[in-house]
């Protein structure tokens, strides 16, 4: 499950973990740097369509705007599988509110304040 608390000056400012056995470093990991990062909620954050790259290859979620880059990675000579990627992410961000996202490919909730 990766269970992972993200410290700031000493503080936790979010909590995160998933299921999907080697899958979950890259679940993590994604959904960690789309919330600190690039400021998405923390529902978007575990939402975002998966691509995950384990031992050279990787794997990008059906479905999800994450095929779109299936030519663009052969082309850089990676190998590609396109796969149903059901994580089951839940995350709490830490701040002035605690706010909740659970991952909505599978059964689970997460709440805030």
């Amino acid at each position: 499950m990766a269970p992972t608390i993200v410290m700031e000056d000493g503080a936790p400012v979010l909590v995160i973990g998933s299921p999907g056995g080697s899958r979950i470093i890259g679940y993590v990991a994604q959904a960690i740097i789309a919330h600190l990062d690039w400021g998405m909620d923390v529902q978007q954050a575990v939402s975002m369509p998966h691509l995950v790259n384990r031992f050279g290859t990787y794997d990008l979620e059906e479905g999800t705007s994450a095929e779109g880059l299936a030519e663009q990675l052969t082309l850089l000579g990676f190998e590609v599988n396109t796969r149903g990627l059901n994580s089951g992410l839940h995350a709490i961000s830490i701040g002035q509110q605690l706010k909740g996202g659970a991952d909505p490919r599978r059964e689970g909730i997460a709440l805030g304040e």
